[in-house]
């Protein structure tokens, strides 16, 4: 006897009187009359003809998600995880539901269509790796969950784990622990925009959802702990370094055709104050569009900047770093410039070096501000990752896609740890690996300008191309739990 759409499973849906919702029950009843739909609703708002409501606050709490499970009496629930307009076929939903069922797997999700201004385009997400703990990881707008792994994920979470705001995160998070996730590389379901693509990337960091990364940080660290890779407030010492070096510190500028950039950001590098003997690198990756001509002019007028031109073609950003760090004239402290960028002002290089030596530090990363081209402040504004602290950011930076910026680096710690030879994530992969040792020190006042437009390398990334950054993070930070484990069992 076979699976049925309309008796094994109910499907479960935010719905706060919105248009969006109510074409999405439209869509399940013209295809499914039959199909059992539980509403989340605030108390002001009456359920729609044929569906149950639960009365929520948060969708996302996890009081929210326990009473789903006990008003769930089906086998299993798919859990539509958007408030926007979301059409489900039956294939699609059986697909899931027998995916489910012939596996043992306690998620199943799938690829979906992205439908925006009546434009329908393919959006693939990504496999679930034991290291995909960001919080806004994409499942798709339809999630298909076990009813019993999700009701006994539910339990192992108790009571000590309430959320007002991480309670799917923390949820999905215990269902890892129990069960797999698999992912079906089919187009299943479709989900209607109703915004456009801008800021979102940056929506974790902004102020006013302080409370959320608070419950975030508390969900990822319980995680961390459950599965042996919490690191406790307890950190290797820097060691005393008596190698000579040229300068105090470096400037490292990796540039690859910057030609519109590269000449602002060699005048910020030079136009630092320090009462130490600094130079900068400036790694061209084989710039072919007068970028080298422009670095050569700039060496002609200042002694401390050094062209540096590697042997090999085949490097990434990571590669560049690591040619600057071991050239023998980078000095104690190497510090971070991109190609794009600027120091806010004259005293970042010092306020970079002054906190490297306060702690002492391994790495330390400071806080920057977006603009455009011209340095107008675009949203979100300043980015200063207030969610790290020292006891706990090393844990919590697992859950989010970057350190920050502008990065600094104590020269011989970096050289025991050389970048991945790649052109994106190298800078997280080797804040992972120093983190797990050292103290990290931030200094939370903007001191860099991060510029947008269009010749960014991350600028207007379609859907295939994000996701490969965002695997390429799942997987730096697969290994680095693994690590963290094998420290904790030394």
């Amino acid at each position: 006897m076979g699976i049925s759409v309309t008796k094994d499973l109910t499907i479960v849906l935010p719905y706060a009187g919105s248009e969006a919702g109510g074409d999405t029950v439209e869509g399940i009843r013209s295809q499914m009359p039959e199909a059992q739909i539980l509403l989340l609703c605030p108390d002001s708002v009456l359920p729609l003809p044929g569906c149950r409501r639960i009365v929520v606050m948060n969708p996302s709490s996890s009081e929210s998600l326990r009473s789903i499970s006990t008003h769930v009496r089906t086998p299993y629930l798919a859990l539509v995880t958007t408030a926007e307009q979301v059409s489900i076929d039956p294939d699609g939903l059986h697909r899931l539901l027998a995916t489910a069922e012939e596996s043992g797997a306690g998620l199943v999700y799938a690829d979906y269509y992205s439908i925006a201004a009546n434009v329908s385009s393919e959006h693939p997400v990504i496999d679930y790796l034991e290291g995909s703990l960001r919080d806004d990881f994409d499942f798709g707008p339809v999630v298909l969950l076990n009813s019993r792994f999700f009701s006994e994920a539910l339990e192992e979470m108790g009571t000590s784990e309430h959320f007002a705001y991480a309670g799917w995160y923390a949820a999905r998070l215990a269902l890892s622990r129990k069960t797999t996730f698999i992912r079906i590389a089919e187009f299943l379901t479709k989900r209607r925009k109703s915004e456009t693509v801008g800021e979102r990337q940056f929506d974790y960091v902004n102020p006013a959802n302080r409370d959320v990364q608070i419950e975030m940080e508390a969900a990822v660290t319980s995680h961390l702990k459950r599965i042996g890779a919490y690191l406790s407030p307890s950190f290797r010492n820097v060691e005393r370094d008596d190698t000579h070096y040229p300068v105090v510190a470096t400037i490292v500028i990796p540039v690859k055709d910057r030609a519109q950039t590269i000449g602002d950001a060699l005048s910020s590098a030079a136009q630092q104050a320090a009462s130490f003997p600094f130079n900068i690198i400036v790694v061209d990756n084989h710039s072919t569009d007068g970028t080298s001509e422009r670095i050569e002019a700039a060496v002609r007028g200042d002694s401390r900047i050094i062209h540096l031109i590697p042997s090999r073609e085949d490097l990434g950003i990571g590669g560049c770093w690591n040619e600057a760090i071991n050239d023998s004239r980078c000095g104690k402290f190497a510090i971070q410039l991109d190609s794009d960028d600027l120091y806010a002002g004259p005293d970042a290089l010092s306020r970079m070096v002054a906190k490297l030596v306060s702690g002492p530090f391994a790495m330390v990363v400071g806080a920057y501000r977006m603009s455009d081209f011209t340095l107008n402040e675009i949203p979100p504004g300043v980015i200063s990752h207030a969610e790290w602290t020292p006891d706990n950011g090393r844990n919590n930076v697992l859950r989010v896609n970057g350190f920050g910026a502008p990065r600094g680096f104590t020269t011989r710690i970096l050289r025991q740890h050389p970048m991945p030879n790649v052109s994106y994530g190298e800078d997280y992969a080797v804040g992972l690996a120093i983190s797990r040792e050292y103290q990290i020190g931030r200094i939370f006042d903007p001191i860099y300008l991060c510029r947008r437009w269009a010749g960014n390398s991350d600028a207007n990334l379609d859907v295939v191309r994000a996701n490969a950054h965002d695997r390429y993070k799942d997987s730096l930070r697969t290994s680095e739990l693994q690590a963290r484990r094998t420290l904790n069992a030394s």
